[in-house]
């Protein structure tokens, strides 16, 4: 009975002693066992998941978004305020919301750019009618370009819910199957914001939307504007394309992670002849989109399929890590159902947009962060202008 004991001793002794050996190993190999605290799930969202690599590149601050319209542009613009807000850079802001759209956009409408006291500007990113020589004119030489297009189809769905009432072809017809079924019929050139009813990508990209087809033109369309713009985004492919604009402008992960932003409440599936008929009705957007979903998985093939869909769950994760963190409801919410001003989308058209609303419990530092993520354009335009331009201002 004693040698019994004495070899259960001798065991656990041994035992004891080969834990002591691994634990020793582990931390002279760095290892390190995490503390359990009654806090360690907590998610901070002031520090961002740590980077794949470590950086080997300069964050770019000279950049120039031209945001298209029913994109997700309000989403890239978001980012771009919060970048811009967070590391005081200078905008290059419209005297008004929009650079006296749809005209060209001409450097004399930027606010302040007569000034003696102006600063360099940083960034330039809200609508405009794209016009390079004047553009040059405001934005540094090394500035980054970048665009973001959609197919055309869907795009056509909603800028016929979103500006019913602006254009005259829309306002024609009854419905939206009826425009589909026949939009020679109610379109007519010259009309009143004829370009929301056709080739509306063509247009914001500043060449003529009306013009006659041809693949000569429409190649030639798509290789200028490859010139211009280094990098083509796809709404279709959003969370890739925030991996690809991240790496482009050597940003953190946190800098593109957003909510999505002006977005409709409910929209009616495209039938496959609809979208047949209306990629049809524009031709040459949807030329630019084929082009440029081919340049797209282009450079995803160059980044790595396996690190691409690695970068996108991690982006996912981070975003849904912060939703849940801000927001009161994890889907968006209707205007009205949203109690503070500053978060309440503008409303135009039949569309109804949605919005989000911010939790009030939260740390007033995370809270800030949090506010800036559910910021709508318009009212964080204001709050860029009162910074840039403050009451007495000469400027």
């Amino acid at each position: 009975m004693r040698f019994v004991q004495v070899s259960r001793l001798r065991a656990m002794g041994f035992g004891l002693a080969v834990l002591m050996t691994i634990g020793l190993t582990m931390q002279l190999l760095g290892f390190h066992f995490p503390k359990m605290t009654s806090q360690s799930s907590t998610i901070h969202p002031l520090s961002s998941i740590p980077p794949s690599l470590p950086p080997t590149c300069q964050p770019k601050r000279h950049i120039v978004f031209l945001k298209t319209h029913k994109t997700a542009g309000s989403t890239v613009l978001n980012l771009l305020h919060r970048y811009g807000d967070n590391n005081g850079l200078f905008f290059a802001l419209p005297i008004k919301y929009q650079f006296h759209y749809p005209h060209f956009f001409n450097y004399y409408q930027v606010k302040g750019i007569n000034s003696p006291n102006r600063t360099q500007y940083n960034i330039l990113c809200h609508h405009m009618r794209f016009n390079l020589p004047e553009v040059r004119k405001v934005m540094p030489a090394d500035s980054f370009y970048f665009t973001i297009l959609r197919d055309p189809a869907t795009m056509a769905e909603s800028s016929f819910i979103y500006f019913r009432f602006a254009s005259s072809a829309f306002k024609k017809a009854p419905n939206l199957t009826a425009f589909i079924s026949n939009p020679s019929y109610y379109y007519q050139e010259k009309e009143q914001s004829d370009h929301y009813a056709r080739n509306l990508l063509s247009f914001d990209l500043g060449f003529d939307h009306n013009a006659p087809f041809t693949v000569t033109l429409a190649r030639a369309r798509a290789q200028t504007v490859e010139e211009t713009f280094k990098l083509v985004l796809l709404t279709e492919h959003f969370d890739e394309s925030m991996v690809l604009l991240k790496e482009e402008l050597c940003w953190d992960l946190d800098d593109v992670v957003t909510f999505k932003l002006n977005i409709r409440g409910s929209s009616r599936p495209l039938e496959p002849e609809e979208v047949k008929k209306l990629r049809a009705w524009n031709t040459l957007d949807w030329y630019l989109y084929e082009y440029f979903n081919q340049t797209f998985w282009d450079k995803v093939e160059r980044f790595g399929k396996e690190k691409m869909d690695n970068e996108v769950m991690r982006l996912r994760e981070r975003r849904q890590q912060l939703a849940e963190l801000c927001l009161q409801n994890l889907e968006p919410v209707r205007a009205e159902d949203i109690k503070e001003d500053a978060f309440k989308p503008y409303q135009n058209g039949q569309a109804k947009i949605l919005g989000w609303a911010v939790r009030k419990d939260l740390d007033p530092q995370i809270r800030s962060l949090c506010i800036q993520m559910a910021t709508p354009e318009l009212q964080y335009i204001d709050l860029l202008d009162a910074r840039q331009f403050p009451a007495g201002s000469k400027m």
